[in-house]
């Protein structure tokens, strides 16, 4: 079959424009075959590659990757690694299932704390847990009061937050409360994805800038690029939402765009007038209309805002303008104190939703078994799925594998256009309704 849609990597990544310059592994070239083929170098591949050479060490891996690593969606996010699910329920089922998520979710950010430290890898990575903040008074009855109680339901510790102690801690007077939870990490999603693509062990090939053309999965699988053709017996899919290209979970992910700024550094000036000395990360209440946000190591602010629906997968240069200059209002609005302070860097990252919020996993064929749709997790969802597809796999007896059988399977989406004008319609109703966390 021909691949007709690709990722486009438009070179406004702040988190890898603030790096050192890397230089991508060698583009794949000439006729290679391998025992094991991954399908990207995300969190979800990378997590896959890894686990796969650790079950079966005799063994080649290739890793076809279309751009270059930390560029793509894994390398855009606002770099978080969350323990918690966004959601919380509080029926005794819906609560068995938020253990569940914290199983696999602290499982993942073990092994990520594992392999940064044996492989020195530099990506801010940093425990500092995460504040969960309402605008109004509404907000906070109707999201955070909740939240506390199934927190405690759940055995979880947090602290409550009020208005004068978030200012002192985050700077911002925008804010009437938060729910600060310590479990979790900071970090450059970006640093972290190079650092783990260029960490891996022997027995696995990188291939970066290789987009796949062409893919077949008679008698195994075999790619084609512009420059060589990649054969395995199996196959790791790791591609998130561009899965669908290769026939797989067809009208199943809703394609969505986040937009981030990152500013430049702060001035020593700037620090004494902001006042707040350790890094911070927040989230809204809620995500349609709220802001994400976090202050870095190296001294910026960084804004993530705007979720809106893109099945087209693509953002033009004249759309990042408007949304820089809109990131800088915001911010305004939030740190007037920095009025001198702008958007260095502004991109967008695209997100890869189920209508149910179920994950990809599992075994799609014979020989292939999938790691893709982490509905907006994708650093700590992406790396434990890209684990237990390659060990469900490897046929490793790992119980944390029905853990992730239980969050489902993604559900089937109306047709196009039907499907265009409801998400369309639903993204209004929510900014409308919401309106009060903006």
């Amino acid at each position: 079959m021909k691949i007709g849609r690709l990722p486009l990597d438009d070179k406004t990544n702040g988190w890898s424009a603030i790096l050192p310059t890397r230089t991508p592994k060698p583009a794949l070239a000439g006729d290679v075959t391998a025992d094991w083929v991954v399908l990207g170098a995300g969190f979800a591949g990378l997590a896959a590659a890894r686990r796969l050479s650790e079950n079966c060490p005799d063994q080649q891996i290739a890793v076809i990757e279309a751009g270059a690593a930390g560029e793509n969606a894994s390398g855009r996010n606002s770099g978080f690694a969350v323990d918690l699910p966004h959601n919380v329920g509080s029926s005794l089922d819906e609560l068995a299932g938020s253990h569940r998520f914290m199983r696999l979710a602290r499982m993942a950010i073990a092994d990520l704390d594992y392999t940064i430290k044996s492989h020195d890898i530099d990506c801010t990575w940093s425990p500092e847990g995460k504040y969960h903040t309402a605008v109004s008074p509404r907000g906070v009855k109707e999201i955070l009061d909740p939240f506390a109680k199934e927190l405690e339901a759940l055995g979880e510790p947090y602290k409550w937050v009020e208005k004068p102690d978030l200012v002192q801690n985050i700077g911002s007077t925008h804010f009437t409360a938060a729910i600060y939870t310590p479990g979790g990490a900071l970090l450059n999603p970006a640093a972290l994805t190079r650092g783990l693509a260029d960490s891996l062990p022997d027995n696995v090939s990188l291939f970066e800038n290789s987009p796949v053309e062409e893919a077949s999965f008679e008698n195994g699988v075999h790619f084609k690029t512009a420059n060589g053709s990649l054969r395995g017996s199996k196959l790791i899919m790791a591609a998130n939402g561009f899965s669908e290209q290769f026939g797989y979970y067809r009208n199943r992910f809703l394609h969505l765009v986040a937009h981030c700024s990152l500013t430049r550094q702060l001035s020593e000036d700037e620090r004494n007038t902001y006042g707040v000395e350790k890094p911070w990360g927040l989230t809204p209440a809620n995500a349609f209309v709220g802001i994400t946000m976090r202050y870095t190591k190296d001294h910026r602010l960084v804004i993530r805002h705007g979720l809106n629906y893109c099945p087209s997968q693509r953002v033009s240069a004249s759309e990042n303008a408007a949304i820089k200059r809109r990131h800088k209002e915001l911010f305004d609005k939030r740190f007037p104190m920095l009025p001198a302070v702008e958007m260095e860097h502004t991109w967008s990252g695209f997100v890869c939703l189920s209508l149910n919020s179920a994950p990809g996993f599992g075994q799609l064929a014979p020989n292939v078994w999938s790691a893709v749709c982490q509905n907006a997790m994708g650093v700590t969802k992406g790396t434990f799925g890209g684990i237990l597809a390659a060990d469900m796999a490897c046929g490793v007896d790992n119980p944390l594998i029905t853990d992730m059988q239980s969050l489902g399977e993604p559900s089937l989406l109306p047709p196009r256009p039907f499907l265009d004008i409801g998400a369309r319609c639903r993204f209004m109703w929510e900014h409308w309704r919401n309106r009060h966390e903006a």
